[in-house]
């Protein structure tokens, strides 16, 4: 920016003196390093030399205003004998001084790696639009010690503000620097107020209505000169006297009357306060109006009057109102009173043939002149006021929309714009909400529930007119405000009590309140829902901590939840066991008499914040064991077969816990006797055994379970039979043998002792089945018998008995050793049958014995026919009897297989039609 007119900064060196004598008189020396300003006597900017690194700068103009400037400094290269002490010429800001510290290398980057302080700018000749600011060598603190830098090190930077000290900083002064490793440091603000003087020049005055004779301007004074402004003098040329004073005061407009018309003028403006006047403003130029014409001469025929035609004519007006006359108006009407006047001409000549007239008929001419076409606009006023605003549909909790209409009075001038101004109430300070063309606008970020105030004022082009009748509009009920934190105080250990203030309603009474609770902050449920402000709750846990929060609800809707407060309970006597169980004989570690003992396990309980230290286990009547921290007990010396009723609880530093629930557990019986065993079924390949008393085929309810056991040939006993039965059948043993057996009968309780051995012995084996005998006729009633041999069993000799049929019954006819016998004395042509069995005979201490096996298939033969028929007709009759009950016993039952199977159906048909369906 260019420095103020006649300004310049002259610098001293070090080590130089700069002398200077002011206006009374006196010789004021300066010492080098400074920057000394100085006027010049005409205006002119001399030459100005600076050394190498420093910069003359100068800043814009300011007038009587308080300004602050800010000094920042930068080491730049290297440039011998400059000075480090700073001074700038300014014109009235805060001033604020820093200093920027700039490394040629890493190793001086490493040097000047501190802390740097900048002393405070002084500022002295302060003038209306100048003043000197001056600082010293800033000084860097290391390990808290202070060190100086060389002169060349630094480059300053000065910042000034005319807005206070929370304004704006602006650069005026900066020296360049060649590097950018750069640390700040600021100095302290300095403030300070420049001195008054003259007016600046003012704009040029502005035309805002004229008339024939009659001019109104308008002027306008700068912000900045508006405090130091006292009058303006407004000057005029008049013809032949140059610039005269029209107007002297301190209004910023004035009205210049009795002037001529259509003539132009020169305006020029002046500025006065106590210090003086300022330069003239810019010359304008305006012109007044012109003013209307006067009547032409009369119109005359020229020339024939003709039948359907005539051509008039007429003379300029003597004045023709100071413009050029721009056309004329020509009207005809027919001599009768009461006819109208019709414009048949209008144009810039001063003759025009009427035509399309009437013969014989008297005709009125007239003419008249209008001189340029002006168009006059009166001076426009801001509007009137506006309507008040009112609602725009329904409103919304936090927000309305208004609507409005024009003012009635809109000044002479289109309404540009709106304002719509609100305020909590009509005493608070109202703030702008709204500006626009619209006549509408929604208004938002309200709260809900609340009344608020409304103006509204309309603007033209000359200005806003006055505000608008107060409307009041409320917002719609919305939900609550978010909730406070809660309180939160401890009853006791398993008791809290939660209370909490009523947050605001917007509109609509709070119709109830919801608690969350929960042991994680995000992770909480409603326990309460209700209109009170306290809530107790219980059944909680010692030593745990708790987390709530609160939300309000009315008609309009839920708040939102408060913030969570946290509350942690007092520690206690330990909580009851949850899981109390009895072990299992398979999840035990070592084997226990089931009978007089009971294992138990347990969980360990909450705590409560204090360590567990043991157990109570209570058993029986109220028998009373204490057991350490272990979470297992084996109850011992109990009664066997008993029912029992366990429970236990928990012991801490604070006390005992509640007893858990209670578990029934019940001992084992004793272990049984083992049964006597005997062997009712005797066979020469199997024993059939028994032994207690009970059914012979298992049965689920049977708690014992018997183990029978028999030697092998090894000599070791080895378990044949295992289940709940009381008989078993040995099979597959050999003849005439004897087995040793024992038994164990065992339960819940265990396994009971074995019985003594017993022995059994299998019978001997009956000789096998034979094949059917063969007969050969060796004369007419004589037939040999045959069989095949059986060989000695075990030294056992074989004997056969052979048994012959000729009706139904058999009849011994042999016994012996002998594998063939001859039949005599039988009947000519009779049908016989013959079947033969083996048999064994032994010798024990019983004496002999035989024992036979099943006999052989029968075989059939016939002797041959012979003439004496009569003597063997009744061995036939004897047969054929014997066929017929045969064929009849087999037609019996047939008769009653088909009559059961008959039955059977009908009972199926029955049970589908009426039972299953």
């Amino acid at each position: 920016t260019a420095p103020p007119p006649g300004v310049i900064l002259v610098q001293v060196n070090p080590g130089e003196t700069f002398t200077i004598t002011t206006e009374d008189g006196h010789v004021q020396c300066i010492q080098g390093p400074a920057h000394v300003p100085m006027m010049s006597p005409n205006g002119s900017m001399p030459p100005i030399f600076v050394p190498p690194g420093y910069v003359s700068q100068v800043s814009a103009p300011l007038l009587g205003v308080f300004v602050g400037v800010a000094l920042l400094m930068k080491r730049t290269p290297s440039c011998g004998g400059v000075s480090v002490t700073g001074w700038f010429l300014l014109w009235g800001l805060p001033v604020i001084c820093s200093v920027f510290e700039i490394s040629e290398s890493d190793t001086e980057s490493k040097k000047f790696d501190t802390h740097l302080s900048i002393g405070k700018p002084v500022v002295s000749d302060i003038q209306a639009r100048s003043a000197v600011l001056s600082w010293n060598l800033p000084v860097s603190s290391q390990n808290g010690e202070s060190h100086s830098h060389s002169p060349a090190a630094f480059t300053f930077e000065v910042a000034i503000s005319n807005s206070g000290k929370s304004g704006k900083f602006k650069s005026v002064y900066v020296v360049s620097a060649t590097s950018s490793s750069i640390k700040e440091s600021v100095s302290e603000l300095v403030s300070f107020t420049t001195e008054s003087c003259e007016p600046d020049c003012p704009a040029a005055p502005k035309l805002v209505n004229r008339t024939k004779n009659s001019l109104s301007l308008q002027w306008k004074v700068s912000r900045k000169q508006s405090d130091v402004f006292t009058h303006s003098v407004l000057t005029l040329v008049l013809p032949g006297y140059g610039f005269q004073p029209q107007y002297n005061g301190d209004e910023l407009s004035c009205t210049l009357r009795n002037l001529r018309r259509s003539t132009s003028y020169k305006f020029r403006l002046f500025a006065y306060n106590s210090e003086g006047k300022s330069s003239p403003s810019e010359v304008v130029e305006h012109s007044t109006n012109p003013d209307k014409p006067g009547p032409p001469s009369k119109p005359t025929a020229k020339g024939k009057i003709h039948s359907h035609s005539v051509k008039v004519a007429w003379e300029p007006p003597k004045d023709n109102g100071g413009s050029d006359i721009a056309k004329y108006v020509l009207e005809i009407s027919e001599a009768v009173i009461g006819s109208k006047w019709d414009t048949i001409y209008s144009g810039s000549q001063r003759e025009h043939v009427c035509d399309h007239l009437k013969p014989g008929t008297s005709y009125r001419v007239r003419v008249h002149c209008a001189s340029d076409i002006l168009t006059v606009t009166t001076s426009a006023v801001p509007p009137g006021p506006c309507p008040a605003p009112c609602l725009a549909g329904k409103a919304k909790p936090k927000e309305v929309a208004l609507q409005w209409g024009p003012p009635a009075v809109d000044g002479g001038s289109d309404i540009t714009e709106y304002v719509l101004e609100m305020a909590n109430s009509e005493q608070e300070e109202r703030r702008q909400v709204y500006q626009g063309a619209a006549p509408e606008c929604t208004v938002s970020s309200l709260l809900p529930g609340r009344a608020y105030c409304f103006w509204l004022r309309a603007a033209n082009r000359v200005g806003f007119g006055p505000h608008s009748d107060k409307a009041e509009i409320s917002t719609a009920p919305g939900p609550p405000d978010q909730c406070c934190k809660p309180a939160m105080a401890c009853k006791n250990a398993t008791c809290v009590a939660v209370s909490w203030e009523s947050p605001a309603c917007n509109g609509a009474e709070i119709s109830e309140y919801r608690l969350e609770w929960g042991q994680v902050e995000g992770s909480m449920h409603v326990i309460y829902t209700g209109p009170c402000q306290s809530y107790e709750v219980k059944g909680l846990t010692p030593a745990t901590t708790y987390y709530c929060r609160v939300q309000a609800v009315n008609v309009a809707g839920v708040g939102l939840f408060g913030e969570a407060g946290v509350v942690t309970t007092p520690a206690s006597v330990p909580a009851a066991v949850s899981v109390l169980q009895l072990l299992e004989e398979d999840q035990m570690e070592a084997p226990l008499p089931l009978s007089t003992c009971l294992a138990i396990q347990w969980e360990e309980p909450c705590c409560h914040g204090a360590e567990i230290t043991g157990y109570n286990i209570e058993y029986g009547e109220k028998q009373l064991v204490t057991v350490g921290r272990n979470t297992s007990h084996v109850l011992e010396n109990l009664q066997p077969d008993t029912l029992y009723r366990v429970r236990i609880q928990a012991i801490n530093s604070f006390g005992v816990g509640p007893f858990s629930h209670s578990i029934k557990a019940k001992t084992k019986p004793l272990p049984p006797d083992p049964p006597h065993l005997e062997c009712v079924v005797f066979s020469y390949q199997s024993l059939k055994l028994k032994w207690g008393e009970g059914p012979s085929r298992a049965l689920i309810t049977n708690p014992t379970q018997f183990n029978l056991q028999m030697e092998d040939r090894f000599g070791r006993f080895v378990t044949v039979y295992s289940g709940p039965c009381h008989t078993y059948k040995v099979q597959r043993l050999s003849e005439s043998t004897t087995y040793y057996f024992k038994i164990q009968a065992y339960n819940d309780a265990g396994e009971g002792e074995f019985s003594d051995v017993y022995a059994f012995t299998t019978t001997k084996s009956p000789p096998a089945s034979l094949k059917a005998p063969k007969a050969n006729q060796l004369e007419e009633n004589t037939f040999e018998i045959t069989w095949e041999p059986l060989q000695p069993m075990k030294g056992d000799s074989i004997v056969y008995i052979l048994q012959l049929a000729a009706g139904r019954e058999f009849d011994q006819v042999y016994k012996g050793p002998e594998t063939s016998f001859r039949l005599t004395g039988l009947q000519t042509n009779c049908e016989y049958r013959i079947r033969v069995c083996a048999g064994r005979q032994s010798q024990d201490a019983a004496g002999s014995q035989e024992l036979y096996g099943p006999y052989s298939p029968s075989a059939v033969f016939s002797s041959q026919k012979q003439e004496l028929e009569p003597q063997c007709a009744a061995v036939p009759t004897e047969l054929a009897d014997s066929k017929k009950t045969l064929h009849e016993e087999r037609f019996i039952a047939i008769v009653l297989l088909c009559g059961f199977a008959v039955v059977a159906i009908l009972f199926a048909v029955v049970i589908q039609y009426f039972v299953i369906k």
